[in-house]
C-alpha cells in the first residue's frame, strides 16, 4: 500500500467508521456466536499472497462484526464505560503514524513532555493538591499506565520497595526475602479482584477488610486488622481505598482511612477506576476529599472521559518512590540530559518498557470538548441514571440494591436469587440490551451501568421496558 492508496483507504475507513458508529444502536449488542467460531471460518495459516483490501473488509462484516460485543451500543449497560469519542480515535490515527516508542525523554521528548503537561491539566481539573502535579519542580506528578489493575500492581511494588528501603535503614542487617514473607497489603472486601491480583504477583500477604452496611471500608476493622499484624510481627504497608467500587460503586472514606494510614506510615493507593472521571465536576469532588492523605492515585479516562482505551492516569506525591523502585539504567538507554533534573524517564514509572503516544488522545479531546463539554457528558450520564433509578422505585416488583450516587443502578426482582438468575438468563438471551450482575452480600443483583456516547433517555426507557416484559412472563411462568 503506498501513500496514495493509504489516502483513499484511509477515508474509505473513516466513513467505515463513522457509519458503524451512526448505525450501532441497529446491531444486536450481544453476540449470539459460540465459542471458537471463528476458527473454521479463516484459513489455518497465513496466505502466502496478498489478499485485497476489498476482501478484508468485506471478511470484516462477515467474520468479526458477528463476533463482537458492540461495548458502544445505547443498548449496552454491562460492566463500566470504556469510552469513545472521535476526537481520541483521529488522536490515535496520529499516535499510530508517529510510532515513536516513547520510553525516555531522548527517544521522544513530545511524547514524554505533552504528557506530563495532560496530567497535570487533568489534576487541575480534578483539584488534585499541588504535591501531586509536576509543575514548579514538585517532588510528584502524573503518568499514563495501561490500566488500573496494571497501576495498582505499580503502586503495590513501589510501596513494597520503600516499605523495605525502611526497614533495612531501621534495622541493619535486614534481608529482603524474611521482610517480603512479612509484609501485608489491605483493602475492603469490596475492592476490585485487581488488588489480591497485585498482591499474589508482589509475593505480599492480603487482608480483606469487611464494609459496612453501605458497603464502604469500615476504618475501626482496619485499624484491628493492622494491630493484629503486628503484634503476629507482621509489617502492614499498603492500602488500597476504592472511590467507586465495581460491584455497586460504593466509596471508602478518606478521610478516616487516610489518617490511619499516614499514623501508620502505609502507602495509601486510591482506587478510582470508574468514579475518578466525575470528580471533575465540583458537585461530585466531595467524593474525593481526603485524596491529601494518599501517596498514589488513580483513575481511567479511557472509561468515562471520552478517551479511548488505554489511558489509566496516575498520580504520586513523590515521583521518587516509583523512580528508585523501577530504575534500571543500561548504557543503552541512557542520554545525555537524563540526570539534568529538567526532564522525566517514563521508563522507570512503569512495568514495561516501551510506551505509546496515548496523551495526544487527551490533549485532542480536552482541546476539542473543555472541561465544560466533559463535565456535561458526566451529569448527563448521572441524570441517566437517576431517571432509571425513579422507574425502578415505581415498579413494587422490583428494589433498588445500593445508593445510586453516579452512573451505576443496583437492582433486582424482590424474590430469590434464582429468581434474579432467570431473569438475568432471559435478558441476555434475548440480545436487545445487555446487563452484568454482583452480589451484594449473600443477594444475586443486576447492574445497570449508564456507558454508551449515543446513549439517551429513550434507551433508558426502552431497557427498563424490556426488563419489566422479561419479569412479567417470569413471574407468569412462576405462577402458571
Amino acid at each position: 500500500m503506498n501513500s496514495n492508496e493509504f489516502r483513499r483507504r484511509g477515508k474509505e475507513m473513516v466513513d467505515y467508521i463513522a457509519n458503524y458508529i451512526e448505525g450501532i444502536e441497529s446491531r444486536q449488542v450481544y453476540p449470539d456466536v459460540k465459542p471458537g467460531y471463528l476458527r473454521p471460518m479463516i484459513p489455518s495459516c497465513a496466505p502466502q499472497e496478498p489478499d485485497t483490501y476489498e476482501d478484508i473488509m468485506n471478511d470484516v462484516e462477515k467474520i468479526i462484526m458477528p463476533g463482537v460485543t458492540h461495548w458502544h451500543s445505547p443498548h449496552f449497560f454491562a460492566y463500566f464505560p470504556t469510552a469513545n469519542s472521535y476526537p481520541a480515535m483521529l488522536a490515535d490515527m496520529l499516535c499510530g503514524a508517529i510510532g515513536c516508542v516513547g520510553f525516555s525523554w531522548a527517544a521522544s521528548p513530545a511524547c514524554t513532555e505533552l504528557e506530563t503537561v495532560m496530567l497535570d491539566w487533568l489534576g487541575k481539573m480534578l483539584q488534585l493538591p499541588q504535591t501531586f502535579l509536576a509543575e514548579n519542580q514538585s517532588t510528584g506528578g502524573g503518568v499514563i499506565q495501561g490500566s488500573a489493575s496494571e497501576t495498582t500492581l505499580v503502586a503495590l511494588l513501589a510501596a513494597r520497595s520503600r516499605a523495605i528501603r525502611q526497614l533495612k535503614a531501621a534495622q541493619p542487617g535486614h534481608t529482603e526475602a524474611p521482610t517480603m514473607e512479612k509484609l501485608v497489603a489491605y483493602t475492603s472486601d469490596q475492592a476490585h479482584s485487581s488488588v489480591e491480583k497485585a498482591a499474589l504477583v508482589g509475593g505480599v500477604k492480603f487482608r480483606a477488610i469487611p464494609s459496612d452496611e453501605k458497603f464502604t471500608m469500615q476504618p475501626s476493622a482496619l485499624l484491628e486488622a493492622i494491630e493484629k499484624d503486628k503484634a503476629a510481627g507482621l509489617v502492614p504497608f499498603f492500602v488500597v481505598a476504592t472511590l467507586g467500587t465495581t460491584s455497586c460503586c460504593s466509596f471508602d472514606n478518606l478521610l478516616e482511612v487516610g489518617p490511619i494510614c499516614n499514623r501508620e506510615n502505609l502507602w495509601l493507593h486510591i482506587d478510582a477506576a470508574y468514579a475518578g472521571s466525575a470528580f471533575i465536576c465540583p458537585e461530585f469532588r466531595y467524593l474525593l476529599n481526603g485524596v491529601e492523605f494518599a501517596d498514589s492515585f488513580n483513575f481511567n479516562p479511557h472509561k468515562w472521559l471520552l478517551v479511548n482505551f488505554d489511558c489509566s492516569a496516575m498520580w504520586v506525591k513523590k515521583k521518587t518512590d516509583l523512580i528508585e523502585a523501577f530504575r534500571l539504567d543500561p548504557l543503552y538507554l541512557q542520554h545525555s540530559h537524563q540526570n539534568s533534573g529538567l526532564i522525566t524517564d517514563y521508563r522507570h514509572w512503569q512495568l514495561p518498557l516501551g510506551r505509546r503516544f496515548r496523551s495526544l488522545k487527551m490533549w485532542f479531546v480536552f482541546r476539542m470538548y473543555g472541561v465544560s463539554g466533559l463535565q456535561a457528558y458526566i451529569r448527563k450520564h448521572v441524570q441517566l441514571a437517576r431517571e432509571f433509578q425513579a422507574l425502578v422505585n415505581q415498579d413494587p416488583h422490583f428494589e433498588i440494591c445500593a445508593q445510586v450516587t453516579l452512573g451505576l443502578v443496583c437492582f433486582r426482582l424482590k424474590g430469590s436469587n434464582t429468581l434474579n438468575e432467570q431473569l438475568l438468563d432471559r435478558i441476555t438471551n434475548a440480545r436487545v440490551i445487555h446487563l452484568v450482575p454482583c452480589w451484594l452480600r449473600d443477594k444475586f443483583v443486576l447492574r445497570l451501568a449508564i456507558g454508551s456516547r449515543t446513549v439517551d433517555s429513550v434507551h433508558v426507557q426502552q431497557a427498563w421496558g424490556h426488563i419489566q416484559a422479561q419479569a412479567t412472563a417470569l413471574l407468569a411462568e412462576q405462577q402458571a
